[in-house]
């Protein structure tokens, strides 16, 4: 076996084995469409977008205020669903006088074992009527 080159071209790594072609390896994470503001009336449905690129393509995950969000996968009686592409998408947006779960902050963050990205903040608000 002959030797191995690695190059780093644009932030992707490549490798050459025995000069043969050079060909894309893993690569870390990043977010390619963040999330943006939205003012929502309760009971409607909304959706924060954010879509990430890797390779292997990451996970997603998304974090209110700080907190991991509960979505669908974790709790079935969740009024919140993690949709394929990686954004967060609401059945309907909850909000009461003492309780307000779904305003605040959000951040998506997408992960492989190469490391993470992290969205921009996008806040969530609650229309008054």
């Amino acid at each position: 076996m002959g030797p191995l080159a690695f190059i780093l071209v644009s932030g992707f790594l490549y490798s050459q084995v025995d000069g043969s072609r050079l060909r894309q390896e893993d690569s870390p994470p990043r977010i390619v469409e963040h999330p943006s503001d939205l003012i929502v009336s309760k009971g409607e449905p909304a959706t924060l977008n954010c879509k990430a690129e890797g390779r292997p393509p990451p996970t997603v995950e998304w974090y209110k205020d700080g907190e991991r969000v509960e979505t669908d996968k974790d709790d079935p009686r969740s009024h919140r669903m993690l949709l394929p592409t990686g954004s967060l998408f609401f059945l309907r947006i909850v909000h009461g006088r003492r309780s307000k779960p779904d305003e605040g902050s959000y951040v998506c963050v997408a992960r492989n074992y190469l490391g993470e990205a992290v969205s921009r903040n996008a806040s969530l608000e609650v229309a008054c009527k």
